[in-house]
């Protein structure tokens, strides 16, 4: 069997910035084994698979070694594929998905998802993320990924961790954060994957502003807000907190168009 895959990348202008995403258009799904098999050979952070349903479409992303419920940026991705490669021209791209519907709106360029919130409670800190970071941090909060709240955006930028202690983590991962101080931009991050993730480091994690966002929103008593990753490819996101939605925007472009026989 021959597959058309893209490999686009998210929250990017250009090839070597951003996370990359691979894209698969199918007829229906694949079995699971199969899908899995497939991201572990792509290599890349998520691989996202989607299929027509009516005049929208179901979407399922995978990772090397698992399914996951949410993921930013190949839902960005397969919307920018829809748009500019199989020319698609939609109000908004509907996505039915483990988390529910997502809706991805364009405008001159820029790509706009909009997804659930994310209100982390208050929490402990893991010994084994104090082991990866080695100072205290500021605050920590949980849901679904540790979000730790560090004061100097300098030590998460020049950060480099020992991957297996975060990876010591049962839960998805952990998001490292900062206020900026860079001119235009509110806040940093870093987002580092847990326990069977089958990723070390992704380098612009669009879900994870599910997160970032309310908290940042309260913190800095703003609605909209200008993000950046800090990982080594590196990627800015525009963000706006909307009640108990978020919608993340971002750029994209396709670096390589395929076909993969399996």
């Amino acid at each position: 069997m021959k597959l058309e895959m893209f490999q686009v990348n998210a929250f990017a202008s250009r090839y070597d910035e951003g996370n990359p995403a691979g894209v698969i258009e199918l007829p229906e799904f694949l079995d699971d084994d199969l899908m899995i098999s497939i991201a572990k050979e792509n290599g890349y952070a998520e691989t996202a698979f989607y299929t027509p349903n009516g005049e929208d479409y179901n979407l399922r992303w995978f990772t090397p070694s698992r399914e996951v419920d949410l993921c930013g940026h190949a839902t960005l991705a397969t919307a920018y594929i829809l748009s500019q490669e199989r020319h698609v021209i939609k109000d908004s791209y509907r996505f039915f998905t483990r988390s529910g519907l997502i809706e991805v709106t364009e405008n001159n360029g820029w790509f706009t998802l909009d997804m659930p919130a994310s209100r982390p409670i208050s929490s402990s800190l893991p010994q084994c993320i104090s082991n990866a970071i080695g100072i205290d941090p500021l605050e920590v909060y949980f849901d679904t990924d540790y979000l730790v709240v560090l004061e100097d955006e300098g030590f998460i930028s020049n950060l480099v961790p020992n991957f297996s202690e975060f990876q010591l983590l049962t839960e998805r991962g952990t998001i490292l954060t900062a206020a900026s101080k860079e001119s235009g931009i509110d806040f940093v991050s870093r987002w580092f994957g847990g326990k069977g993730v089958g990723i070390d480091e992704d380098p612009v994690t669009g879900s994870a502003h599910c997160l970032l966002t309310p908290y940042w929103s309260k913190t800095l008593s703003k609605q909209d807000l200008t993000a950046k990753q800090l990982s080594p490819r590196g990627g800015e996101l525009l963000c706006s907190l909307s009640g108990d939605r978020v919608k993340v925007s971002g750029k994209a472009c396709v670096y390589l168009r395929g076909e993969i026989d399996i």
